[in-house]
């Protein structure tokens, strides 16, 4: 027993310098994939993210909710399409993608977060207009598909000010009050930038940026952004993980600090990210 609380202690104290360099830190995560669905995974993010607050760390929330939608759209008969990885998202699609992100998916996650100790309080891009869109395809072929245009930060600001955890779904609201569909991912890094934020943590259900997909082991640990095309080039960064690469090197082009992706299928991936000398994941750097 003695032994055990020896390590513990040992545990605390490796993370001692990471806790004094991102003690009132801002840290934006985008919470999505396995880590969404299962139930133990689900309840080590929510312990992650409200730990980070009680040691002084500013965590910011933004979440997908891919699956649950599919699931909605079966139920209700409506057809899902995709183009280039977006969900093509017509009038009807939008109310469904609105009620399930902004309703049921936010609200579950804040109120995991409230039962783990934190506080949090669940926005929409709506909210506060937090985040201005407008369409992601100029020409309409995405339908009401949108790109950020603008991040109302002061909204966040008030929140962390005042210690709550914001938990933010990816709907974005033009001058017109017209409701958008907006890529999680690109949320996340416009909400990075905008906060001047020191990390932005991507979670996915892959260990990171691969030199060889069927090779676990083969983890690129740092990615340069300086290196980035060349791994576009030989299809090292290929199919879903392009978009993912793409928000962090404008995160980090935009001031971010660092950014990370890392895999949510692992039990508590972001303390271990953050927290410990090796880390997990690739991370992306502005070299």
């Amino acid at each position: 027993m003695f032994s055990s609380a020896m390590e513990k202690a040992e545990i605390l104290v490796e993370a001692l310098p990471y806790i004094k360099d991102f003690y009132g830190k801002r840290v934006v995560i985008k919470y999505g994939g396995a880590a969404m669905i299962d139930c133990e995974l689900k309840k080590k993010v929510m312990q992650d993210i409200v730990l980070m607050k009680y040691v002084g760390m500013h965590p910011i929330v933004v979440h997908g909710g891919g699956p649950e939608i599919n699931t909605l759209l079966t139920r209700l008969g409506i057809k899902s399409e995709f183009k280039n990885g977006l969900r093509i998202t017509d009038a009807e699609t939008m109310e469904v993608v609105e009620m399930v992100l902004g309703g049921k998916v936010n609200k579950e996650i804040v109120s995991g977060i409230n039962a783990m100790g934190g506080k949090a309080i669940g926005l929409s891009g709506k909210d506060g207009n937090l985040l201005q869109a407008t369409l992601a395809a100029a020409d309409g072929s995405l339908g009401f598909v949108g790109a950020v245009q603008k991040v109302n930060a002061q909204v966040i600001e008030t929140l962390i000010e005042n210690g709550y955890i914001p938990v933010i779904a990816p709907i974005g609201v033009d001058e017109e009050r017209q409701s958008y569909n907006i890529n999680a991912d690109l949320v996340a890094a416009a909400i990075a930038v905008e906060l001047n934020a020191d990390k932005l943590v991507l979670l996915t259900d892959v260990p990171g940026l691969l030199n060889d997909p069927q090779d676990p082991e083969s983890l690129i640990s740092i990615l340069k952004v300086s290196q980035v095309q060349d791994y576009i080039g030989r299809g090292v960064i290929a199919g879903g993980m392009i978009p993912k690469v793409q928000c962090c090197m404008e995160s980090v082009t935009g001031g971010v600090g660092r950014t990370h992706i890392i895999d949510g299928r692992i039990p508590h991936a972001i303390l271990l990210e953050i927290f410990t000398r090796e880390g997990v994941g690739t991370m992306v750097i502005n070299e």
